[in-house]
């Protein structure tokens, strides 16, 4: 009798055990309380998981960074020219007009994949050092044509390059194709880039040109007394040196 009695108290109150929290729930009160420890539980849950995502998207970002390829212009080796076809008062035939900066900067960085970082990638000429074989032409080009004390700079953001794989090779000398946008007089438009790259380990050298009107940058063509004609079309080259960063 004392057996089956211990028996009945060990079932009843297994099932008191069970049946409690149903009867909690129907009481309003209690019920939010067993909602919310069930809310505290799913939260810790949660928290629990915040670190694990975070050390995720951290190694993500570093790995990305990792893997982007950044060349630099050297100090020296690099230079930008303009040239455009012109006739002379007083000479027979025509020649090209040609002025030269050196004063350059810039980068551009690739990522894993070989694709152009536009974000991070800039080459920028000082528009007020043009130098040429004549001084008027000079001071013509600088003040009156490209108006360097208000618009200091031209600027070369490159958005695509074809032409050379990934992984870059450490030596050899390879053409390649490269689209940029190109600021010129506060006027920025798409141009495309023909030239070519030697490699050797870690530097790049080379040069690349492009051709554009001047109507392209709402520019007026030169007319001065001692020119006789100017062609429509604006040839701007640029020699390279880069040095890979990372």
């Amino acid at each position: 009798m004392n057996l089956q009695m211990i028996g009945g108290t060990k079932w009843v109150g297994a099932a008191f055990i069970m049946v409690a929290p149903v009867l909690a729930c129907s009481r309003g009160e209690p019920a939010t309380a067993f909602a919310a420890s069930a809310h505290s539980t799913r939260i810790a849950a949660v928290q629990a998981a915040k670190p694990a995502t975070a050390a995720a998207l951290t190694q993500a970002a570093n790995s990305a960074t990792a893997a982007a390829l950044r060349f630099v212009l050297a100090p020296t080796g690099n230079a930008a020219r303009y040239r455009v076809r012109e006739r002379l008062v007083g000479h027979d035939l025509s020649n090209d007009a040609v002025g030269e900066t050196k004063n350059l900067t810039g980068a551009i960085e690739f990522d894993s994949k070989g694709k152009v970082i536009a974000q991070s990638s800039k080459f920028v000429l000082d528009a007020g050092t043009f130098v040429s074989d004549q001084n008027r032409r000079d001071g013509f080009v600088r003040g009156r044509l490209l108006e360097a004390d208000e618009y200091p700079s031209v600027v070369l953001v490159p958005t695509d390059v074809s032409g050379v794989s990934f992984p870059l090779p450490t030596s050899g000398t390879l053409p390649f194709e490269m689209t940029a946008n190109l600021t010129v007089h506060g006027v920025t438009r798409p141009t495309t880039w023909k030239g070519s790259a030697k490699f050797q380990d870690v530097r790049v050298t080379g040069s690349a040109a492009t051709a554009f009107t001047f109507d392209d940058i709402q520019m007026e063509q030169p007319r001065v007394p001692v020119l006789l004609s100017v062609a429509d079309t604006i040839r701007l080259e640029i020699d390279f040196d880069l040095i890979r960063q990372h």
